[in-house]
């Protein structure tokens, strides 16, 4: 006798398939979900990472354009040279995500801010230093840089607290375990350092 495959019957054979279609595609959306909050939280890196190195390449020449003027404050300005150098292998080493790397980079460069603010404190003991064009460009230059560093840090801790807010909650939290996404480091420094320096008048904000 003929088998006979009733059309309830096709239907519930194909429940299992449905099911596990439906289960696919959650995984893909959540995959993509954790995926791109960690595309933007690298580019965000990548924008501190730029405007960092602006500052970098400044530095030289305000330590040079100040020698002149300040011969009897080598040490603040071997201060800020280490520093620089300093800051610079943190940024080498920088990779978002190492949570330690993080950490060192963001001390490291409010090292470098404190050695900033010393030195252009100590700018306001040279009238005429003050007054050079290539100083006050200079401060101009390192003005703006300052603030887009402050900019581009707190996109990028944004851009932390998204991805890790997906970590921690459910149903993300699975798929971030299953494919290895981990939980980033703010950038956050020690609270003395966390002032912004203004360096029109070598105080602090």
């Amino acid at each position: 006798m003929p088998l006979s495959v009733s059309i309830s019957d096709l239907g519930l054979a194909a429940i299992p398939l449905v099911m596990a279609l439906a289960g696919v595609i959650v995984l893909a959306g959540l995959y993509n979900t954790l995926a791109v909050a960690r595309v933007r939280m690298r580019n965000a890196l990548s924008q501190i990472d730029v405007q960092l190195r602006r500052r970098h390449d400044l530095i030289p020449s305000l330590v040079e354009t100040v020698r002149g003027y300040m011969r009897h404050e080598q040490e603040t300005l071997q201060a800020i040279t280490r520093a620089r150098a300093d800051a610079m292998r943190a940024m080498e080493g920088a990779a978002a995500s190492d949570r330690g790397a993080i950490r060192a980079l963001a001390l490291a460069s409010a090292s470098l801010d404190g050695a900033l603010r010393g030195l252009l404190a100590r700018v306001e003991a040279y009238p005429d230093l003050k007054a050079s064009a290539v100083m006050q460009n200079l401060q101009e230059e390192l003005v703006s840089t300052e603030n887009r560093v402050a900019f581009a840090r707190q996109a990028f801790n944004d851009a932390v607290m998204r991805l890790n807010e997906r970590i921690a909650t459910f149903p993300s939290n699975l798929v971030a375990r299953l494919f290895g996404f981990v939980a980033a480091e703010l950038w956050q420094t020690e609270a003395e350092t966390r002032v912004v320096p203004d360096v029109c008048t070598g105080s602090a904000r």
